[in-house]
């Protein structure tokens, strides 16, 4: 395994939100279960399918390295604030370590570890040669000014620097981060180590960033959307769509599939919701939102309660909020026949059963979301040879990869009479016993 120290060694160092508006939706309040608890009764399940001897599933159910690091920073009015920043890498079996950072005042340990967790599965079923990690810092993004967020990102970076790297851990944009705070990660990391481009992924062009990398999360959900629809018998010009999030996932892959003939009938994001059953201009939703103006008064569309947004009738459902979402006490609401999860565990286990009790058809977070993240891969490749791909190829590569991973989990669920959730984390966790069994990680 990549880096490797003593297993489970906690290092303690002392010492502009998306245009597109936030991913997160007021209303649906989320699950009390946690994010992690969510990942882990999915592997736990998975795990004893697979009859995994109980020490190499202690192994991969725990986090291979938990560093927890205080990022304090003066703030633009003067007052100087700490806080808490975390980078979990959970395996590097099968390459380095690689998972987004997120600024959000909810971030906690716990959170990190299931999204690197989320992460190793995800780019094993997506078999580009990546552990996983997760980052993260407890701040309230949406409420500091631009240069208090580059402060948070350096001195992040700064506290860091030192378990990642381009053959280490690789770094990417996530909830309220972007471009440029990856721009201003590479810079800091650059100042200690020299320019290295490959440090990070979803950096802007100018700074050898890869096209397509933006919109490369949307896109994915819109190829698993295509591979799953002919199972339940749509056509783009025939799907009615509902997006929960209208961040950089959300409102990419509404423009995406409107693109291919659907109609966007209900959009939500921090703010409220809106439905239109005639449709509503993807493209014309986000001026309105770059202007000022608040989705919930975007005309002609009609202004609704947030949790009205699960009752739209609709044949496509895309999550594109916070994990969580889904519930025990909403999931019967939902009024669709696919939902494909762009955002990371937004379905709790109690929601799965009533979802699978409605013949709702789930395409999962481990796979529908993975698209940024082989982005993120192709980025990195050109990096290390200081070349680049042009937006078609990136987007052809991008297609191949999701197409091959949906029907290699859609043969495995079909061959054992799996969800697709379930086939997902088996073939995932077979991929990664594989590599560390013959790295010699686990007997």
């Amino acid at each position: 395994m990549a880096d490797q120290v003593t297993a489970g060694e906690t290092e303690r160092a002392d010492g502009d939100p998306r245009a597109a508006g936030s991913d997160e939706p007021e209303g649906p309040q989320r699950a009390e279960i946690s994010n992690y608890d969510i990942v882990q009764h999915h592997f736990r399940q998975a795990a004893e399918r697979l009859d995994l001897p109980d020490d190499v599933a202690e192994v991969l159910s725990s986090s291979y390295r938990e560093v927890r690091v205080q990022v304090p920073i003066k703030l633009a009015d003067g007052r100087t604030q700490v806080f808490t920043g975390y980078r979990v890498q959970h395996n590097g079996a099968r390459g380095p370590y690689k998972g987004g950072v997120r600024f959000h005042q909810d971030v906690d340990l716990d959170e990190v570890r299931a999204l690197a967790a989320l992460m190793t599965w995800k780019t094993a079923i997506a078999e580009v040669p990546f552990g996983g990690a997760k980052g993260g810092v407890n701040c309230p993004a949406t409420d500091l000014q631009v240069a208090d967020k580059q402060r948070i990102a350096r001195s992040f970076i700064d506290k860091i620097e030192k378990v990642i790297g381009p053959g280490r851990d690789i770094p990417a944009p996530d909830v309220n981060t972007d471009a440029q705070t990856m721009a201003w990660m590479m810079d800091e990391y650059g100042k200690l180590h020299g320019h290295t481009p490959a440090c990070v992924t979803g950096k802007p062009i100018a700074l050898e960033g890869s096209y397509g990398r933006e919109a490369a999360t949307g896109r994915g959900v819109v190829y698993l959307y295509r591979e799953a629809a002919p199972a339940l018998g749509l056509k783009p010009s025939d799907t009615r769509v509902v997006v929960q999030g209208f961040g950089n996932v959300g409102s990419w892959a509404a423009r995406i599939i409107a693109g291919l003939g659907a109609r966007i009938v209900g959009v939500s994001d921090a703010n409220g919701a809106i439905r239109r059953d005639e449709g509503i201009d993807p493209d014309a939703l986000l001026r309105h939102l770059a202007e000022g103006g608040l989705l919930p008064e975007f005309e002609p569309a009609e202004a609704i309660d947030p949790g009205e947004l699960l009752e739209i009738e609709c044949d496509v459902f895309i999550p594109a909020a916070l994990g969580g979402m889904i519930h025990e006490r909403n999931a019967d609401r939902l009024n669709c026949r696919m939902m494909i999860e762009g955002a990371n565990s937004p379905t709790t286990p109690k929601a799965d059963e009533i979802l699978e009790e409605k013949g709702v058809y789930v395409v999962p977070d481990v796979m529908a979301n993975a698209g940024g993240v082989v982005v993120s891969y192709f980025e990195w490749v050109q990096n290390l040879q200081h070349f680049r791909w042009d937006e078609r190829e990136v987007n052809d590569k991008l297609g191949g990869i999701m197409r091959r991973a949906y029907r290699s989990v859609a043969q495995r669920a079909q061959d054992s009479d799996l969800s697709l959730r379930s086939a997902a984390y088996e073939l995932g966790i077979e991929r990664v016993v594989e590599a560390s069994r013959t790295r010699g990680y686990i007997a």
